[in-house]
C-alpha cells in the first residue's frame, strides 16, 4: 500500500489540506493519504494552538475516511519529531511504502527541523507548491543539499517505490487556503 503523510497542527484544518490530499493521491499514484494531526509542532508557539481533539476533529471532517483519514498517531507512537514518526511508521508498517507531502514553504524551513538529513533519508517526500514561496523554496538550503536526490516530475507516480533520499516539486494549481489566514480573520 503506498500512502502520503500530510503532517502539520491543522490549526484549523481547512480545504487546502484536502486540495493537497487529492493532489497526491492522483499525482503521486497513492492508496490513501493520512492526514496527521500534530499533538504539538516544536517549532510553533503552543499560544493559539487549538486543543489536540479540535484539531483532530476538523482533519476527520476533511477526510473520507477511506482514501483520506485523519489521525493523530504521533500520541500513539509518542513521536514528537517527524524524523521519529518516520521512522516508527516504517517499523510498524513494514509493508506500506510512505510519502512524506511537505508544503513548499515547509522546504524552505526544512534545515531548522529536528535531524532533518536524517528525516528526508528515512522517507521519499513530495514537495506541493504553495503561494508566495516556490523561487524561495527551490533556491533553499534545502533544495541545494538535495539536488541530486531530485527526481523529475514525471516521476512523481512512482516516488513511493524510490528509496530515499528522493523528492519531487510538484508544481501544482495552487490553493489559497491557509490556517494562518483563517486564524487572522477570527481575530486569534
Amino acid at each position: 500500500m503506498r500512502i502520503g503523510l500530510l503532517g502539520g497542527s491543522f490549526n484549523p484544518a481547512h480545504g487546502g489540506h484536502l486540495h493537497v490530499a487529492r493532489l497526491a493521491l492522483a499525482r503521486l499514484g497513492l492508496d490513501q493519504v493520512w492526514l496527521v494531526v500534530s499533538p504539538g509542532n516544536p517549532l510553533k508557539p503552543r499560544r493559539g494552538m487549538a486543543p489536540l481533539a479540535q484539531r483532530l476533529a476538523g482533519a476527520r471532517a476533511l477526510a473520507d475516511g477511506r482514501r483520506i483519514l485523519a489521525t493523530a498517531i504521533e500520541c500513539d507512537l509518542g513521536t514528537r519529531y517527524a524524523v521519529d514518526t518516520a521512522r516508527a511508521l516504517r517499523r510498524r508498517f513494514p509493508r506500506a511504502r510512505f510519502v512524506w507531502l511537505l508544503g513548499a514553504d515547509n522546504l524552505v524551513q526544512l534545515p531548522r527541523w529536528h535531524r532533518w538529513t536524517r528525516f528526508v533519508a528515512a522517507l521519499p517526500v513530495a514537495v506541493i507548491a504553495r503561494p508566495g514561496c516556490v523561487r524561495q523554496a527551490l533556491s533553499g538550503m534545502a533544495a541545494r543539499r538535495l539536488h541530486s536526490a531530485r527526481r523529475p516530475v514525471h516521476d512523481a507516480n512512482g516516488l513511493a517505490d524510490h528509496a530515499p533520499p528522493a523528492w519531487v516539486f510538484l508544481p501544482v494549481r495552487l490553493h489559497q487556503g491557509s490556517a494562518t489566514a483563517i486564524r487572522a480573520a477570527r481575530g486569534e
